[in-house]
This record gives structure tokens, sequence and C-alpha cells, in this order.
């Protein structure tokens, strides 16, 4: 064992005094510990999360590519292709020998993409603006309205105006070039390259076009902005004429056709051609006649319609004032339309033929039946008298017709029945025969049928006044199919403006056969058709400036109170004249009537007799009718001497 040390020993002494104690200090706590969380329930947390959103995702997925696949298939498609509809050729209306009365050429449809003209694309702030500067001029449309139609939100296809002429879409084209030239040349330059133009297209179309301007246009309508028939024969025949339109379906990128990608197309089925009755040389001078007739007399207007009597077919009707179909903008609303069968008047003195018919059917009377015809005559609450004052006039039945008595008239009538009422009864029988109170057959949009009440409820005066054609309206159409019926034997044929139709293979299909119906007897008609030989050949006729050298006519001038349609009240005069030739061996009708003549005279046989004259004389050359080469009856006017 190692030595160690001794112990040290406390040596006694002296007691050291105890420090005193200092206040015990309390000692610092140590900071706490931060205790971190498991990380294991937000990663389960996290993850439940994403592991949803994945499942969202997958199920959409699996919605849009196999639940609903063909739903937005068909979207896709929808968008990318685009479908346009091909127009088809309307047909052509044409004359009875086919020439053209109405047609299409080829136009163009002016369209625009909208989004081409935001700023970002065009590089042009005002693009739409701009472009509606260059193109009011040439389309014929309103700067502000073409620049609202630029800015249309959300669309990629505008129309700016339709039917354009090839002329007008090569103008835009040529404007085209040069912006585009000069935004390739701007952008070389370190420019923007704007370019105001780039988002305006054409789409081939058709455009309606009338050759002969306002010639027949009362016949034959218009087509409206659709394109569409929007009056006359045009719209009657609309489904006829129309045809199908075919469609087109392409790819599309950006606005512009893929040119790679499928097209599928119906191709347009054309309308047909319709053939009509109308002869385009007559109709030319049956509305320069009536015309020229109605600014010289200064009248509201005038028809002249010439048929021919033994078909019913219809060469003309003629209006005036009329409207060119070419520019259906400016023409006068009062002229749209086809007065000759739409308007409806008293006739007057011509619808005494129909009187003097019915009497000689029933027997009642003969050509050579003497009447005393006073200058006044007192019925019902009425005075009746002539055209003119005159002494008491010793007539016959043919010289009543001859010299237009209505006084004579009325007192031939009254010899159809043993009273008023039953004279009216066959009367109305037989106006009604001859096809008053009813269209006409033609089928013409907005066709009257004219005004004629039952008798029973005809009033004292109006009792007497039918008999001599006032109280009851009819069309100008409605009267020349009167005398038509007289030229054809007694027989009415419904007139007819339609030949027939032709397909778009050629083949010509006839209109269906007009009706007939008999009216009076063959007797009966050529009875009339003498005594209207003496209106115009007798001296004492009022006709007699309708007579055409070598040719027998038969005619009737009419001078008839009128009704002033915007007052409901008489004034002024409806002046006509109705009648045929040859007149032994009829073959064509021509009435004329002028509303309101206010300068010269207003007597149908001095203001419409001459345009009978030169239409008839015309129509006669046209269809190459010779005259008959017979000599008149002459048939006696008055019996004794007139006082």
């Amino acid at each position: 064992m190692s030595p160690q040390e001794p112990p040290r020993r406390r040596v006694p002494g002296p007691a050291r005094p105890r420090p005193q104690a200092r206040p015990a200090q309390r000692r610092p706590k140590p900071p706490a510990r931060i205790r971190l969380g498991s990380p294991r329930p937000r990663l389960r947390l996290v993850s439940l999360g994403l592991t949803l959103v994945m499942i969202a995702f997958v199920v959409r997925l699996l919605q849009v590519q196999a639940v609903d696949a063909s739903a937005y298939s068909a979207k896709a498609e929808k968008n990318r292709y685009a479908s346009y509809a091909l127009p088809a050729e309307r047909g052509e209306i044409t004359d009875r020998d086919g020439i053209a009365l109405a047609t299409s050429v080829d136009a163009y449809d002016i369209t625009a993409d909208p989004s081409m003209f935001t700023p970002a694309t065009s590089k042009a702030e005002d693009a739409p603006e701009q472009a509606a500067a260059l193109l009011s001029p040439l389309i014929g449309k309103d700067q502000a309205e073409i620049a609202k139609k630029l800015k249309t939100p959300k669309s990629r296809y505008v129309v700016l105006a339709r039917r354009q002429t090839p002329q007008v879409w090569n103008q835009i084209k040529d404007l085209k070039k040069v912006f585009a030239e000069k935004a390739r040349a701007d952008l070389a330059k370190g420019g923007r390259g704007a370019n105001v133009l780039g988002g305006v297209f054409n789409e081939s179309s058709s455009k309606r076009v009338y050759p002969n301007g306002d010639l027949a246009a009362g016949i034959l309508g218009y087509v409206n902005a659709e394109g569409r028939g929007g009056g006359g024969l045009e719209s009657q025949l609309d489904k006829v004429l129309a045809g199908q339109d075919g469609k087109i379906t392409y790819a599309q990128s950006g606005g512009r056709r893929v040119p790679t990608a499928g097209t599928r197309e119906t191709p347009a089925v054309p309308g047909s051609g319709v053939e009509l009755t109308v002869d385009r040389d007559i109709q030319w001078m049956a509305q320069k006649a009536i015309t020229d007739q109605v600014r010289k007399s200064r009248a509201d207007r005038g028809y002249v319609v010439v048929q021919r009597t033994d078909t019913g077919e219809v060469l003309a009707m003629a209006n005036a004032p009329g409207f060119d179909p070419n520019d259906i903008s400016h023409a006068n609303a009062a002229a749209l339309g086809n007065a000759a069968v739409q308007d409806v008047y008293e006739p007057g003195s011509t619808a005494k033929v129909m009187s003097m018919a019915a009497v000689l059917e029933e027997n009642a009377a003969t050509p050579l039946t003497h009447v005393t015809v006073p200058n006044r005559l007192q019925r019902g609450d009425r005075l009746f008298k002539d055209d003119i004052d005159h002494a008491t006039w010793n007539l016959t039945l043919n010289g009543v017709l001859a010299k237009s008595s209505n006084i004579g008239t009325i007192l031939a009538v009254e010899q159809l029945g043993k009273t008023d009422a039953e004279a009216d009864r066959v009367l109305y029988s037989y106006l009604r025969k001859f096809g008053l109170g009813a269209p006409t057959g033609l089928g013409y949009p907005g066709e009257t049928p004219g005004i004629l009440a039952p008798p029973q409820k005809w009033s004292t005066s109006q009792q007497y006044t039918v008999r001599f054609g006032q109280g009851l309206s009819l069309s100008a159409m409605q009267a020349a199919s009167v005398y038509s019926t007289i030229a054809n034997g007694g027989v009415r044929i419904e007139p007819t403006l339609v030949r027939g139709t032709r397909g778009p293979d050629g083949r010509f299909a006839p209109a269906p056969a007009p009706k007939q119906s008999r009216v009076v007897s063959e007797k009966t008609a050529r009875t009339v058709a003498q005594m209207l030989e003496s209106v115009v050949g007798d001296e004492e006729g009022t006709g007699v400036k309708a007579r055409i050298p070598g040719y027998r006519v038969a005619g009737k001038t009419g001078t008839a109170n009128r009704v002033d349609p915007k007052t409901g009240r008489y004034h002024g005069y409806t002046a006509s004249f109705a009648g045929f030739a040859p007149a032994d061996k009829p073959a064509v009708t021509v009435y004329c009537a002028i509303q309101n003549p206010t300068k010269g005279s207003y007597f149908g046989g001095q203001i419409c007799g001459p345009i009978y004259k030169q239409v008839m004389e015309f129509a006669l050359k046209t269809l190459q009718i010779p005259p008959t080469g017979t000599q008149p009856p002459h048939l006696p006017v008055s019996f004794g001497g007139n006082d």
C-alpha cells in the first residue's frame, strides 16, 4: 500500500463570524421545449385530397371520352364545320313566245367576320369605321349600319348586303387587294401592317332581273329582299319558281375553308320556268297607250286588258301609273300591285250589255222593240235622266244601247218581271252568271270579287241604277271577261295568265284547262254583238272614235259617277270602253278604263275609245287576224221621228 498523507487536523481557534446568509435568488426556469406534432395525419389529408381530385378528373375524363363522347364530338364538329345554303336558281318567267320577262343572274351576298375587325386582329383601332366608309358607297348601305354590324360581339358572320352584282364585288375585291399590299409593305418597314378589309368576304347568290323594266310589272310582281315572291305572279307561283335550296358543309379554321378536309354537298334543285299567256308586244302597246292617256287627262290611274275571246287567255294587262320591279325601294306604294284585278269601281254604261243580254235571253224584247224614252223618268224616290238633256226619243232597243240611254235601259229591264222585285231577281241571276260578285278564276293575289249585293238588299234607287251600271262594282278584268263571254257565243271561259311550266329537265307541262259555263245562248250573244256594232258604226252611236278601218267593231262606252276611295263619296268620273273585233268573228277583246280624268273630256267614248282603237289595231296586226270582209247588219237606232 502506498503511504497516504495524514489527515489534517482542525486547530481550535477563535470562532469565525458566520457570514450573513444572502437572500435566496430564484433561478430562471429553462425555456419550454417545443413539441413537434406528427406529420402523418397531414400527409394523409393531403393524400386524400389529391386522391379525390384525381378521382374527379378520372370520372370527368370517363364522362367526356366514354359517356358523353358523341355529344362532345358533335359540338366539336359543329364548331369545326360550317354549313351554308346553296340558293336554288329561280325559274324564268317568259311571255307566250318564250321572251324573258323575269330572269335571274349571278350575284353575291357581301359578308364579314366581325372578329377580324377588332384592334388586335386588324391592327387598327377604328377598323369598323374605316371599312364602313369604304363599303357604304359601293353596296348602298348606311355607313353607321355597316360599322354596327362589323362590331357585333362574339360573332363570326354577318351579312352586309345581299344580291350585289359581280361588278360590285369586283370593286370590293380590288380594294381588298390594295389594302392587303399596303399592310404587307407597312409590316416590312416595321409598322403594324393594318388591314381594315381583310374580314370582308362574299357568298354566291342570284339576283332577280326584269329586262323590260316596268313592262307587265303589275302582272309579274317582284321578289323581296329574302329572294321570295313579294307580289304578283312571283308571289302566287313562288313554290314553283323558287325550287329547292341545297346545302354545303365544309371544315373551317379561323374562318377559312380547309381545302384538304372533306366536304358534304346537297345540290340545289332549280325552280321551274313559267310561260305566260301574255304577248310582250301587245303588253307594251297597251301600257304605252294607257300611260299616255292617264298623263294627258291628269287622271288618277287607268287600266287596259286584252283577252283572247275563244280561250280566255290574257294577252295584256296594263296599269298606269306602274312601277319598276328592279327598284322597289323607289316605287310609289300606291302604284304597287295589279290595279286591273285589285281595284273595284262602278262600271257605268259598259255594264248595260248584261241587261240587254238578259232581256233578249228571256225573250222580253228584240233589238227592234220600240222604246219611248222621255227626258226624265220618275222611279222610286229618284228622278232619272240620261247623260244629256233631250226631247222624247223614239228608239229601238238597239238604239237604247247605241245611244247609251239610262232611262231606256230601266224601261227595258222592267220587262223581265211583272214586278220590280221579280225583274231584279232575274237580272241578278244573269249578273252572277257573267262573273260579277266573285273572283275571276285567275287566283291572283289580292284579286277583288267586286261588289254585288243580293237584290233583296238593294235600296229603292239601287233597284234602277244597277240596270245601267251604278250601284254595283267590278274590276277591269271582270269587265273584260263580260265582253269576252258575248264574243265567245255566250260561253264564259275563266281568264288565264299562265300557259304552263317548264321543269329543270326541260319538259313543258301545260296549265289545267280553264272552267267554262254557258251564260246566254249563242243566238242572244250574236244579237248583242250586232247591237254593239251600232254603238261604234252608227253615226248616232257613242263609240264612233273606236272605229277601225276595214274591220267590223263591236263596243260600248261607259261614263260612271265615281266613288272617291278616300272619302267614300261620289266625286269625278270613271270613263271606259269595252269591245271586241272582228264583230262577226270575234278574236280579241279590249277593255279600257280611266279613273278621275281632270283635264279635257271625261266621257268614255272620247278618251277610252281612241285607246281601244290603238290597242285593238295593234293586237289584230300582231296576231295576224284579217278582216272578215262582210257587211254589218245596220240595225235601226230609232223608229218614226225623234222630237
